[in-house]
């Protein structure tokens, strides 16, 4: 089993009112989020208990997972992602962004190397869509890299 750890109130708000965002959001609203994403939640069931989302099944593979567990995550009013197979995400590398953080800082800590920033950025794709756009508490997919 693996979990993962995200900053509850820092993460995409997909809800109206800060009420409805004080609590994670149901199962469907995370569906169509990922779809909306694009993302291919074949095989994968998303359980929602209080502030945590259970990912459970196996995923077409292990990136589309990985960003399975971010693009959840990063969402508003999910403290921290479970799931019950970690033999295909034994592997993942992800980054709590920090304020001041940027992709090429972020790339020369985990990579070795600031101008491997667009590997971090091509890696949340497409739940990023600019290199610019971070914000602290955000969680990262690290490909290759080193916590």
């Amino acid at each position: 089993m693996g979990m993962w750890s995200f900053v509850k109130d820092a993460g995409k708000s997909l809800f109206g009112s800060k009420a409805e965002a004080a609590e994670a959001p149901k199962e469907d609203v995370l569906k169509d989020e990922l779809k909306q994403l694009g993302l291919d939640a074949k095989g994968v069931d998303l359980k929602v208990v209080g502030d945590k989302v259970v990912v459970s099944g196996k995923a077409i593979d292990a990136e589309t997972k990985e960003k399975i567990i971010l693009a959840v995550g990063n969402i508003d009013g999910v403290a921290t992602v479970e799931t019950d197979h970690d033999d295909d995400t034994r592997d993942a590398v992800f980054h709590t962004v920090v304020k001041g953080d940027t992709l090429s800082a972020i790339a020369k800590k985990t990579l070795g190397s600031a101008n491997k920033y667009m590997a971090i950025f091509e890696a949340n794709k497409p739940m990023l869509s600019h290199p610019d756009k971070i914000y602290p508490g955000q969680v990262l997919r690290i490909p290759g890299g080193k916590a």
